[in-house]
């Protein structure tokens, strides 16, 4: 039932980024000389690594759900030994790489600041730091939740479906995450 639930909880934020997909392209088509100028102050390269970070993590955070399944909270053998790792090993993993995304994204929103781009400045500005941002916002969610999720596996006297469903429904709302993140990526980082 839970999986149910969040599954359609993700289709109501799926048409909230619908909606700012929207207002893009919309500002986009009515204000296309802003798009000239707006892109050139954008650091690709730094993006496409920071979007690579973000893409890694939601491998570690499936082999934290593959841990999970087996009911397998925590490694059975050294640290080093990554094969051996379970569900917290790869969701503290998969928090960290999420944390270096954000700082990343705050980074770069510093840099644009720097630059005299901001949300203030014209409507390019604003819907790429409004897009961007919901996005920031949603990441943080995400990384609120694994906190929980691990939190939540060391408290259990005994790790089981309950805990791992929670697991397998956060990996679906970071995977959303991601997936909304390659969109968003493509349109405002590639597509000229």
């Amino acid at each position: 039932m839970v999986s149910v639930g969040v599954i359609v909880w993700l289709s109501s934020e799926l048409m909230f980024f619908a909606g700012l997909f929207a207002m893009y392209f919309t500002i986009r088509s009515v204000a296309p000389a802003l798009w000239e100028s707006g892109p050139a102050l954008l650091n690709v390269p730094f993006s496409t690594a920071n979007t690579i970070i973000l893409v890694v993590s939601s491998f570690w955070c499936q082999f934290g759900v593959f841990a999970a399944e087996r009911f397998q909270p925590r490694r059975t053998g050294r640290l080093w030994q990554v094969g051996t790792w379970g569900m917290q090993e790869w969701f503290v993993v998969t928090y960290l790489f999420g944390a270096v995304f954000v700082t990343g994204q705050v980074y770069e929103y510093a840099e644009l600041a720097h630059e005299g781009m901001t949300i203030a400045t014209n409507a390019y500005g604003s819907v790429f730091f409004l897009t961007t941002g919901f996005h920031g916002i949603h990441v943080l969610g995400g990384l609120v939740a694994f906190l929980f999720v691990i939190g939540r596996s060391f408290s259990a006297k005994r790790f089981g479906h309950q805990e791992a469903t929670s697991a397998i429904v956060v990996s679906y709302y970071w995977h959303f995450v991601d997936v909304v993140w390659i969109g968003l990526f493509t349109v405002i980082y590639i597509l000229k």
